[in-house]
């Protein structure tokens, strides 16, 4: 259990900014301060307290860096957050941290906030790691469970009270149980563990600290449809999902949708891995997204 537990380190680096309208930016950072910079989107309700491959960092001199979402974690909340609000943060984030050729990952509901600022050209690479399809895309609607189909439905009627609905009943707790009962029973045996476990909930903790509402925001920017067009999308993107992912919102045909809409994409899935690939194939992902820097 000692390897398993070795996935995760807590932040080495917390830090905030004032941005221009006067909110509070926060995030969390691992690797050697000057390596490439790395973005992280995180996953559903999550602060930056959790990351991924920080042992890694060091010898592919990457910098990760975790920014907590408007209203999750210590970053104030936006008045009418959307993806394109999401983009207009970070560029200025970038442009205040002085960062260059930025790499990104997007895992779960971190997809969508990832491909927004890819089809900006905030980053030049990206990883989409059990990412959350565009599942009010038609082309998937064939292929959702009942429940998520349910889901965009009611997005689609009506995106306020079901914002409403979801900010009323969600908490870090609930969100912890919903994960492990949607997780296959490889990527139980990951979360579930001592340490895994108390950082993977600290992270939510954190991420519910103002309330639901923030992630009930990020819940129906994620299952609305995009604002951007994944197809104009011109950086790298590789696809990583593992086929023993029993998640019900990540991909219901692992990405081979998102894969054939995406002009330069490579796309991996695992037979061997679960929604857990993000930690336990970090190595290989790292490396795959930096090869993109090493030929600009």
């Amino acid at each position: 259990m000692n390897s398993i537990n070795n996935l995760v380190q807590p932040p080495e680096r917390r830090a905030t900014m004032q941005l221009k309208d006067g909110r509070q930016l926060a995030w969390s950072e691992w690797g050697p301060v000057d390596g490439i910079p790395v973005l992280f989107c995180t996953g559903a309700g999550m602060s930056g307290w959790l990351g991924f491959g920080a042992s890694e960092l060091p010898d592919l001199g990457l910098k990760l860096i975790a920014p907590d979402r408007p209203g999750v974690g210590l970053s104030d909340p936006h008045p009418n957050k959307t993806l394109s609000s999401w983009v207009d943060d970070t560029q200025e984030f970038i442009q205040a941290n002085h960062l260059d050729n930025v790499l990104c990952v997007g895992f779960s509901q971190g997809a969508p906030f990832a491909f927004a600022l890819a089809e900006c050209n905030l980053v030049i690479a990206l990883a989409i790691v059990s990412g959350q399809d565009e599942l009010a895309h038609p082309r998937l609607k064939p292929l959702l469970h009942p429940d998520v189909e349910r889901m965009i439905t009611a997005v689609q009627l009506n995106p306020v009270e079901f914002e409403q609905h979801f900010a009323q009943m969600a908490t870090p707790d609930g969100m912890w149980q919903l994960i492990i009962s949607m997780s296959a029973e490889c990527d139980r045996v990951l979360y579930e563990s001592d340490v895994f476990c108390e950082a993977y909930q600290q992270a939510l903790k954190e991420g519910f600290s103002q309330g639901a509402h923030p992630y009930a925001r990020d819940l129906v920017n994620a299952l609305s449809s995009w604002s951007m067009a994944v197809e104009d999308i011109t950086v790298p993107v590789d696809l990583w999902y593992g086929a023993l992912d029993t998640s019900t919102v990540h991909s219901p045909d692992f990405g081979a949708t998102l894969a054939l809409r995406l002009p330069n994409t490579t796309h991996t899935v695992d037979p061997k891995q679960g929604g857990s690939i993000l930690w336990t194939r970090a190595r290989d992902i790292l490396v795959k997204l930096k090869s993109h820097f090493d030929v600009t």
